[in-house]
């Protein structure tokens, strides 16, 4: 193993340089882009530093098999010339990882997110389907410690979902989360369904970073905001104050609401983050857009024909159409077993990116 050869690969001076000035700009400027570099930077600069260390033992291991005569350490130095020289194609091949996710990543990754569920095509059961991609989520969430919050809701009679809207907040949820945007498609016998026939439903889901105002900049005379009665299907939990907000953003025609506590001033709060998020969501097409480089979990019409993922509880398979591979045990996955699924997509979607770059 030619250690030198390895050593060469990364300077360690200027990675130690760049961490400290992402360091110095987030007491400054705490934008999510200056975490997220100085964590890349943080990251990358304690693996070399380990890879270094690991270098300075084999090269320690292999002067004592030059220099040494006893058989006892000679074997000791076998031995650790062996075990350290994994460690470092190990460590070696995470700094190569490490750089290569770095290169395709999202400066939003380590952002907590605005989930948005929405039933499609399908009637009642789309609406079910949407409560139960709401509910697995929320699992998921619930599993990684992250906080869910209801922004605001519009339920059916059946019980399901029309529109659910909740803030996700934690670390790195963004990057956890932001492939699970698209239109997720159920096949399924409904409980009302007496002839045992698989009924197709589909529900959009989208992923939005959840942004700050250092992040954009809203002007409060392109707000109109509306102060009203919540909506509900009845019985005590009705909120039966004024507190209900929906504003609308002029310039975009942008109209977010939110009934889901009975402070008037919070309900305001999660629609201005609802709304942040939007204009957020917007800007960056705009920009992807200019770029001729849209991005690949947009939305479409809610047709079954726009699909992402299919739940097909009959065959107790998963399959994400992106990627074309199926997971199993429905059950598990729909009560948020999802790591699973979430880390075969990212692997495979930046396996996609590396090909297309090298192409």
């Amino acid at each position: 193993m030619d250690t030198s050869e390895i050593r060469s690969k990364y300077n360690i001076d200027s990675i130690g340089a760049k961490k400290a000035e992402y360091e110095a700009l987030i007491a400054t400027t705490p934008t999510s882009n200056n975490f997220a570099q100085y964590s890349y930077f943080s990251n990358l600069h304690q693996l070399i530093s380990t890879l270094f260390s690991y270098i300075e033992r084999y090269d320690q291991a292999l002067e004592m098999l030059k220099t040494e005569s006893d058989p006892t350490l000679l074997e000791m130095a076998k031995e650790e010339q062996k075990n350290v020289e994994t460690l470092i194609c190990d460590t070696d091949n995470q700094i190569e990882t490490l750089e290569i996710e770095h290169k395709f990543s999202d400066p939003d990754d380590n952002k907590s997110v605005v989930l948005e569920i929405r039933a499609g095509a399908g009637g009642d059961e789309a609406g079910l389907f949407a409560a139960d991609l709401f509910r697995m989520y929320s699992k998921y969430a619930e599993t990684n410690g992250w906080q869910i919050v209801i922004v605001d809701s519009n339920a059916n009679e059946s019980g399901g979902y029309k529109e659910v809207i909740a803030n996700i907040v934690g670390e790195n949820i963004y990057k956890k989360l932001k492939y699970e945007s698209g239109v997720h498609r159920v096949q399924r016998i409904p409980s009302t369904e007496s002839s045992g026939r698989i009924h197709t439903s589909t529900a959009s889901v989208a992923i939005l970073p959840l942004v700050k105002d250092i992040d954009i900049q809203i002007d409060p005379a392109e707000l109109r905001i509306d102060v009203m009665r919540a909506s509900g299907a009845g019985g005590q939990c009705v909120n039966r104050t004024d507190s209900a907000v929906r504003i609308t953003h002029i310039p975009t025609g942008i109209v977010v609401s939110c009934q889901e506590t009975k402070h008037q001033s919070q309900n305001k709060e999660k629609a201005m983050e609802l709304l942040r998020s939007r204009l957020y969501d917007r800007k960056k097409k705009e920009e992807d857009a200019k770029r001729e480089n849209m991005r690949s979990s947009q939305i479409g019409s809610m047709m079954r024909a726009e699909k992402i993922r299919t739940y097909n509880f009959p065959q107790n398979r998963v399959t994400d159409h992106r990627i074309k591979k199926s997971w199993f045990n429905i059950e598990a996955i729909m009560n948020g077993s999802l790591d699973e699924i979430v880390n075969d997509i990212d692997q495979e979607i930046l396996k996609i990116k590396l090909l297309e770059e090298n192409k």
